[in-house]
């Protein structure tokens, strides 16, 4: 009797380890799927917020009215134009076909694209318009005229805001004074208002303007 009775418990210890050893397992293999059906959520969550952080950033530090004016996608917007070289950034925005068309008139697209930190003051389709058809056509027909008035437009190294103000070596030799503080600047003899300014693209900082330069 003793002898079956003791039997029986063994069995029933040796059943209940097996059970709790089962249970173990079984709980260590559900937390692992869980942690690994979680891992790709929680991995992919930074790496929108950076790409939505890094879209905001182009068009953060710039200013004017103008600005709104600006494509909000693609090439021309101020994300699009920032991973470009200035000239070719230029090119997709909408607000300066005349200044591109004249550009490569000038053949200076590949100098502006190839320079290393520029600041350039970028007259609008609206600007052009200013100026006598006759007069605007025979400019862009004298290879050597338009090239000292585009390059007149240029400035070394990247200005920033607090950097605009004050008399500027152009790349076509001459000084060109820009005047104003904060968002309110005039370019030149006074003519020409900064209307969006602070750009970013790959190589230069851009400022539109509503009138072209004149050396």
């Amino acid at each position: 009797m003793n002898r079956s009775l003791r039997r029986t418990s063994g069995i029933a210890a040796l059943a209940l380890t097996a059970s709790m050893g089962l249970a173990a397992c079984s709980s260590s293999d559900s937390s692992g799927d869980s942690t690994a059906s979680d891992t790709p959520s929680s991995m992919s969550s930074p790496s929108d917020d950076m790409g939505s952080d890094a879209a905001v950033d182009a068009g953060a530090q710039t200013f004017g009215a103008g600005c709104a004016a600006v494509p909000s996608s693609g090439g021309g917007s101020f994300n699009g134009m920032a991973t470009e070289p200035v000239a070719t950034a230029a090119s997709a925005n909408p607000l300066l076909k005349t200044l591109v068309a004249a550009v490569g008139e000038a053949g200076l697209g590949d100098t502006l694209n190839s320079a290393d930190g520029i600041t350039v003051f970028a007259p609008t389709d609206d600007a052009f318009a200013k100026i006598p058809k006759k007069a605007l056509k025979a400019v862009l027909a004298d290879k050597q005229t338009l090239t000292k008035v585009l390059t007149y437009h240029v400035v070394p190294g990247q200005l920033t805001p607090d950097q605009l103000a004050g008399t500027h070596q152009t790349l076509e030799g001459d000084d060109l004074t820009v005047q104003g503080s904060g968002e309110d600047f005039t370019v030149g003899s006074g003519d020409a208002h900064v209307l969006c300014g602070n750009i970013p693209t790959a190589n230069a900082t851009v400022y539109v303007i509503d009138s072209v330069l004149m050396p």
